[in-house]
């Protein structure tokens, strides 16, 4: 049985993963700004909380939950992650400041409050996406989203070699277009390739086997464009 946080957790691949996770054993601590849809199902595996990773504050009531009731973290899972499709003359620093906050800031003020809890073995897999790598085809209106999907990918290369002494694993997975309720409302016409459930399923594997064969690499799951 592993301890696992997730972040992002109040729909799309989020949501499966904390719902595969509780279904297999192991205790989830479900992280999102809306609760509502893991309250309704009432796992007695999982742990809600509302927590807003643009507010320093409110992560620390997660580092506070691991404090008092587990102890230590096996897995953490930077799934959360903002959207904002604009023309970027259209973007505004307050856009890039509001994604950034979540898909950059965010992901390291969480990691750095579970650091403290994480023990040799354990993994932390953060979600970018194909368009944060270099040399990846790119898509008009995701500057702000694209960008910030890159410098968590380095983040990650950079967490792998201070940590490895402890041996600590950070891996990143850039995924490709999946059918979540952050891809529609973005892009409503485009249909991705692969469901929520089915990208959910392959992220619970490599979170907990991953390390076994990797330690600040960065693997591309996508087997189209986007």
């Amino acid at each position: 049985m592993k301890n696992v946080v997730i972040t992002g957790t109040s729909r799309g691949i989020g949501f499966e993963l904390a719902q595969q996770f509780a279904k297999n054993g192991h205790q989830v601590l479900a992280l999102s700004r809306n609760t509502a849809s893991l309250e309704k199902i009432s796992h007695k595996n999982i742990t809600t909380l509302s927590v807003d990773l643009s507010h320093n504050e409110d992560i620390q009531k997660a580092v506070n939950f691991i404090k008092s009731n587990w102890k230590h973290v096996d897995i953490l899972i930077n799934n959360a992650g903002k959207l904002i499709n604009k023309p970027f003359t259209e973007l505004t620093s307050d856009d890039f400041l509001e994604v950034y906050k979540v898909n950059v800031f965010g992901v390291a003020e969480i990691t750095k409050g579970i650091i403290p809890f994480l023990q040799k073995g354990s993994h932390v897999v953060t979600m970018s996406s194909m368009g944060g790598i270099q040399g990846s085809m790119k898509f008009g209106g995701l500057a702000a989203y694209s960008s910030a999907k890159g410098a968590v990918i380095t983040l990650s290369e950079l967490l792998a070699e201070e940590y490895k002494e402890q041996q600590i694993a950070f891996n990143v997975l850039a995924i490709g277009a999946v059918q979540t309720e952050m891809l529609a409302e973005a892009f409503p016409d485009y249909k991705a390739p692969l469901s929520a459930q089915e990208m959910a399923n392959y992220i619970y594997d490599f979170s907990l086997t991953g390390n076994k064969f990797y330690n600040g690499k960065v693997l591309q799951v996508s087997s189209t464009t986007p």
